[in-house]
């Protein structure tokens, strides 16, 4: 708040809402007392942009910026009324998604999935690992596949390539420049062939009408048998049905998941309890370097809004990022 203020100087007021925040379904709850202060508002920065949040900042409202990355709950025809410039806040999230997508890569190829199972059973599973029952990969040998090359999809590349394993990708316009440690750039269509070929697939593509249940049961079954899944993107974006027919037939090995259809998971939903699955909060991006990265892009964007310059980040609402 202080960082704010000191960049919009004393010929702004700047309110502070003291309801908290809530990021669940990219922050699209409202509070009362976030919508009382927005009335009369012209930049509004929040966690989401909820419709009642945008209706009642219509007319004043030239800017909104969310925290989160996603924006889909924020696209609401409430906020496209008002005609304010809307920016999210991707890219800050790349560097920590990354070092978390790494993790959860080694946690499944380095059979971690097996050892906890393995020890909450209280069992000594020694045998298990050295007599091959549990598939255990170098990463050298390891292939993955990571739909959507965005900036968090690159930053999982370099780290992938950095320790040797091999990576493909998909994005929307596969012509573009191959980025740095991807052997491999394929289009939407090109999905099964990049299931075909990994060991893992890693989901970092933005939820849009085009990506909506993208990783269904066709490309699950392409994948090949052991294969692992890592979902850091959104859950509207895999079919978690297919997804547990797939594990249940010993197809997919398993997976890591931070982002699921309903969040928050639905207590008694049959993921909590495999042991397969390693269910993550949708707290892949947080680390103790968030909000200086959060609090950098919306003071550099303050500037460029004082100075009459484009900002950074900013939503096109018919690509849905």
């Amino acid at each position: 708040m202080q960082a704010i203020r000191r960049a919009l100087g004393r010929d702004w007021e700047v309110v502070s809402v003291g309801a908290p925040a809530v990021s669940d379904g990219d922050g699209a709850a409202a509070t009362s007392e976030a919508v009382a202060a927005v009335r009369g508002a012209e930049l509004y920065f929040g966690w989401g942009v909820p419709p009642a949040v945008a209706s009642a900042a219509s007319g004043t409202l030239r800017w909104a910026h969310t925290a989160a990355a996603g924006v889909r709950a924020s696209l609401s025809p409430e906020l496209l009324a008002t005609r304010a410039v809307f920016t999210n806040s991707r890219g800050i999230h790349a560097e920590p998604l990354a070092d978390w997508a790494l993790t959860a890569i080694a946690y499944c190829v380095r059979g971690f999935h097996w050892a906890v199972a393995a020890q909450r059973a209280g069992r000594w599973a020694k045998d298990e690992f050295t007599d091959g029952t549990v598939p255990i990969r170098d990463f050298s040998e390891t292939r993955v596949g990571v739909v959507g090359l965005g900036g968090v999809g690159r930053a999982v590349a370099r780290r992938c390539h950095a320790v040797g394993m091999e990576v493909r990708g998909i994005r929307r316009n596969p012509s573009r420049r191959r980025p740095a440690g991807v052997a491999w750039v394929g289009g939407p269509a090109d999905l099964a062939e990049l299931a075909r070929r990994s060991d893992v697939l890693v989901l970092a593509a933005p939820q849009t009408r085009e990506t909506d249940g993208v990783v269904g049961a066709a490309a699950l079954a392409a994948l090949p048998r052991g294969a692992f899944v890592v979902n850091l993107a959104r859950g509207g974006l895999l079919d978690e049905e297919a997804l547990r027919e797939q594990l249940e037939r010993g197809r997919i090995a398993g997976c890591v998941l931070d982002v699921f259809g309903q969040e928050p998971l639905p207590a008694g939903h049959p993921l909590w309890t495999d042991p397969r699955v390693l269910v993550f909060p949708h707290a892949g991006a947080v680390s103790t370097g968030f909000w200086k990265r959060e609090t950098d892009l919306i003071v550099d964007n303050v500037r460029r809004y004082l100075a009459g310059r484009r900002l950074k980040n900013v939503v096109d609402p018919q690509a849905g990022y």
